[in-house]
């Protein structure tokens, strides 16, 4: 289900990575238009709305923003697609009534996962505040709002959720909360036992005065480890981040761990991170609410190559620039290597990463051009280049590889308000 899982990977998928060119690239995606309307506010790039499920008669699951009673609100939907491609649309129910929100672009968007008995887990519209917590009472039924469930304080105020599936069925969730009397914003680390059907907090992942943490991804390996990507940026937001920051968890130990194997105390600090990209010379912290210019991270998405180590795509303005470059990072025996993907060009906040065979497919979103959606993977030392989508203004995306070792895609056009699934 969760993109890059090696353990899916089939003796044909092997093979046929064995045989071509670590290079090879794919002609454009096969695209299908998801036959509900979208509304403009269906756009992020933190968010992990994209949901599969298993290697027969393999469904897909999407969560978005639908049209509201009003221009400045949505509903929220999952759109299902079956094994035969026929389409359903399932409401997340608030009461009676279809879950309906503000728009807030950037925030109040779906977050998705599937656990071991097939209830949808839904967190939606949450730009900190409460738990907006969604989850279906019978297999594959309307989620219904069990935000009560979680355990929280009343107080707590949530941000940026991200979900994912483990090897046992259980869903894990990471989120920031916000604790501004005391002048930071933390990363929490939330798992819901499908067996008891109960959620706990697990760990506060990092916190640390002056900063506000930002999830990114969370990633199952082989292994049942779970792999965290995360960013900081100065208290209390900022649309551009810093210190790209890693560390993977051991459930079965309840462990932490940086990408070398050393052990970690908690809650992590950028001092104490497993840090991917470091500060250029001239990068700075700076509290704002509008972008301050100068070099700096913004989203970023994880899997795990064969060996079960992590692979990260993200954007990264360089010094000295004006554009966000694509960036890929890989651990190896010296460390984190990182390479740039692609830098001819403004790129959106739209990113992703699969692990294919025996090797790592980037995708991204250019900001212009007729072609925007492009998947690259690595070409004789550079990175050959892929229009997944010619013709259509993609200006958001989200990949998940699957258990038949297909990616699925989530194409956002917003100018026309539409959304593609993909096969690729």
């Amino acid at each position: 289900m969760k993109k890059g899982r090696p353990w899916k990977i089939g003796a044909a998928a092997l093979m046929l990575a064995s045989l071509l060119p670590s290079g090879t690239g794919s002609a454009a995606a096969a695209l299908t238009e998801v036959p509900y309307a979208m509304d403009s506010s269906n756009q992020a790039g933190w968010w992990t709305p994209l949901e599969t499920y298993g290697t027969g008669l393999e469904y897909a699951y999407m969560a978005y923003n639908a049209p509201g009673s009003a221009e400045s609100t949505h509903k929220v939907y999952i759109a299902r697609r079956d094994g035969n491609g026929v389409w359903s649309n399932i409401p997340v129910m608030n009461g009676s009534s279809v879950a309906e929100y503000n728009d807030d672009l950037g925030h109040n968007q779906p977050s998705i996962a599937r656990d071991g008995n097939g209830r949808f887990h839904v967190f939606a519209s949450m730009h900190h505040e409460a738990w907006h917590y969604f989850r279906s009472d019978t297999v594959g039924g309307a989620p219904q709002n069990h935000s009560a469930d979680m355990p929280t304080p009343s107080t707590f105020q949530g941000t940026y959720p991200v979900l994912t599936t483990a090897p046992n069925g259980d869903v894990y969730l990471l989120i920031r909360s916000g604790e501004d009397a005391a002048g930071y914003r933390s990363g929490q680390l939330f798992r819901w036992n499908n067996a008891a059907s109960t959620w706990s907090k697990v760990a506060v992942i990092g916190s640390s005065l002056n900063k506000s943490f930002y999830p990114d991804d969370l990633v199952f390996d082989a292994n049942g480890d779970l792999h965290i990507l995360f960013e900081w940026s100065a208290f209390a937001a900022s649309p551009l981040r810093h210190e790209l920051s890693y560390v993977k968890y051991s459930p079965s130990t309840g462990s932490f761990y940086k990408a070398d194997g050393s052990a970690v105390s908690l809650p992590l600090t950028p001092g104490t991170a497993d840090i991917i990209q470091p500060l250029a010379p001239t990068e700075a912290y700076v509290q704002t609410g509008s972008d301050p210019g100068g070099p700096g991270v913004q989203s970023a998405k994880l899997a795990v190559d064969s060996s079960g180590n992590p692979v990260v795509a993200y954007r990264y303005r360089e010094e000295g620039s004006t554009t966000f470059s694509v960036k890929y990072a890989s651990y190896g025996v010296d460390g984190w290597n990182l390479q740039t993907v692609y830098n001819a060009s403004e790129t959106k906040a739209a990113i992703d990463i699969t692990w294919a065979g025996s090797v790592p497919r980037v995708y991204y979103a250019k900001s212009s051009g007729t072609d925007r959606a492009f998947m690259a993977v690595p070409s004789g030392g550079d990175w050959s280049q892929t229009s997944i989508a010619p013709g259509k203004p993609i200006e958001r995306l989200s990949v998940e590889r699957n258990d038949n070792d297909i990616d699925i895609l989530y194409l956002v056009d917003v100018t026309n308000r539409k959304l593609y699934y993909g096969r690729n």
